[in-house]
């Protein structure tokens, strides 16, 4: 199985694509990747609610997009001509016999794999054991030589990074790679010789999730910097997006338009889950144009294969989405489903602030720990950027210990469940020294891939232990987000429906168990899960 997708017209000419995902369609196996109901004239309806492995078409997608034909089962093209209602491709297409004749199809909306129905209406996927057969997605062989190469299109190359994960979903690799390709083939320009620049445009996405107090000017700065840190020299321009609300989409589609020319071809790259699905359809609905709707949800790894768009820009430029790039350093990876709901940030962010002193710790469930091991001053302010979803806990250093066996995976969540705690990896330390020339806002950040940070506000130094899971990348950074929270955390455990449900599970074992105590006996039986039981008060008055 491959997942190059539509990229090739030949290919697409003969195998039909999921225009949602990417990934080749098959009807014989619902347990495979691809699969796919061929929709019928009569009984339609039925045969959705009869059969488990069966999609509707399309309802849910926006006005401007729901119109488009699917020309060459994976291109979508902008037709002036749209051809007759009631067939899902143009009356020129040489696949309409892989999807059923004409009198089969019923609707001009696209087709759709399982997969990408079961995401778009349930928010989960249809067969998580199919996902187990999809090949790796080998970026340098399907995309990385056509981006290097020197002759052929123009390249634009949208390199899309999750403005809440800056770091985690930037895509160093890409990044170096296309900015080694600017300079061989610029030098190559400037000696006659043939040589295709790409042009590389940064896209921030999700903007709407970082605090509106936060100045664009800064942000963009902050992001050029961190951009040329990670490896990107030599980018054309930067743009700061929100798919969700529409900012910033107007302007990038002209800049866009006006890099790719006539004939250029237009490549979104970026991590899993940054968001390029999303952006693409906010473009498609910004310029008006008959496309196919690409599924978007919060999982990594929705796009499986290389999706192609035509029509979307001038002339006869294309736009590709690619699968999202894997990110092993990012913990949302090892996390399952249910778990990476509650790292998912999908609010604007709100600051959670501590101020502690040297001795004490402050948890991100039961995913990351800040140790303050050593300060030159009294205190220190310590605010956490993450998913409000996420309980948080402040101590004594000298209970972490304590922590880690008794409430990870029960108070402390994500992991759900102790036995995730030893399959997520070995919990490991690492040392970081800091320091800040102001109190009122925090002076560095502290962050872990796919999770979130520490933004560490002193007027002094301070040596500290970070600590998280075993190749989880911790990155020290300048400050994105500088202001903290008016408000302290108290010590112990945040308030949370994680943490309530976790106290009400231990005080029903606790009851159960003095029920089954011998009559007579003086003993207290404790069981053992007894451990998860927490009294705030006590933790309120001794940390």
């Amino acid at each position: 199985m491959s997942r190059d997708g539509n990229y090739d017209e030949a290919t697409s000419d003969t195998i039909p694509v999921c225009p949602g995902c990417g990934i080749y369609l098959q009807d014989s196996d619902p347990k495979q990747p691809g699969f796919f109901v061929k929709p019928s004239p009569k009984g339609f309806i039925d045969k959705i609610i009869g059969k488990k492995g069966s999609f509707v078409e399309e309802s849910e997608i926006p006005d401007i997009l729901k119109k488009g034909l699917l020309n060459d089962i994976v291109d979508i093209e902008n037709s002036e001509n749209p051809g007759i209602r009631g067939k899902v491709f143009d009356e020129n297409s040489k696949n309409v016999k892989n999807l059923g004749s004409s009198d089969e199809i019923v609707s001009e909306k696209p087709i759709v794999c399982a997969r990408c129905h079961s995401l778009r209406y349930y928010g989960m996927v249809k067969e998580p054991r199919a996902e187990s057969l999809l090949p790796d997605f080998d970026f340098d062989h399907t995309v990385g030589r056509r981006l290097i190469s020197i002759t052929g299109a123009r390249t634009v190359v949208l390199m899309v990074v999750d403005a809440v994960d800056f770091d985690g979903s930037f895509p160093k690799k890409v990044a170096e790679l296309v900015s080694r390709t600017v300079d061989e083939n610029s030098r190559s320009w400037k000696e006659g010789k043939s040589g295709n620049v790409p042009r590389v445009v940064l896209v921030v996405t999700k903007i709407d999730l970082l605090p509106s107090s936060l100045s664009p000017t800064r942000l963009e700065h902050w992001v050029r910097t961190r951009a040329r840190e990670g490896g990107a020299g030599k980018l054309t321009s930067v743009h700061l997006v929100s798919a969700v609300r529409d900012w910033g989409v107007k302007n990038l589609v002209d800049d866009v338009a006006g890099l790719a020319g006539p004939r250029g071809q237009v490549w979104a790259i970026g991590a899993q889950n940054a968001g390029k699905s999303t952006l693409i359809n906010a473009i498609g609905k910004c310029v008006g144009r008959k496309l196919t709707h690409l599924t978007e949800a919060p999982v990594p790894g929705t796009t499986l294969g290389i999706v192609r768009m035509e029509g979307v820009f001038p002339g006869n430029a294309k736009l590709f989405d690619t699968p999202g790039l894997l990110h092993p350093h990012q913990i949302s990876t090892r996390l399952t489903r249910e778990e990476q709901k509650l790292i998912h940030i999908g609010k604007e962010l709100k600051p959670r602030t501590y101020r502690i002193k040297a001795g004490h710790s402050v948890h991100i469930g039961g995913l990351m720990r800040l140790d303050i091991e050593e300060s030159s001053v009294d205190s220190i302010y310590v605010t956490v950027w993450a998913s409000a979803l996420l309980p948080l806990h402040m101590g004594k250093s000298e209970n972490a210990c304590k922590m880690l066996e008794d409430h990870f995976g029960r108070q402390l969540q994500p992991p759900l469940g102790e036995g995730r705690v030893e399959e997520l990896g070995k919990w490991v330390k690492k040392e970081i020294s800091v320091s800040g020339s102001w109190w009122d806002s925090s002076c560095v950040d502290i962050a872990a891939s796919g999770l979130g940070w520490f933004a560490i506000g002193l007027k002094g130094e301070a040596r500290l232990g970070v600590w998280t899971y075993d190749g989880i990348d911790v990155v020290v950074r300048n400050v994105l987000l500088p202001q903290r929270s008016h408000r302290f955390e108290v010590a112990g455990f945040t308030v949370s429906e994680i943490v309530s449900k976790a106290d009400r599970a231990s005080l029903f074992v606790a009851f159960l168990v003095s029920k089954r105590k011998p009559i007579g006996s003086t003993a207290v039986a404790h069981p053992t899960s007894s451990s998860l039981t927490i009294d705030a008060d006590s933790n309120l008055a001794s940390p």
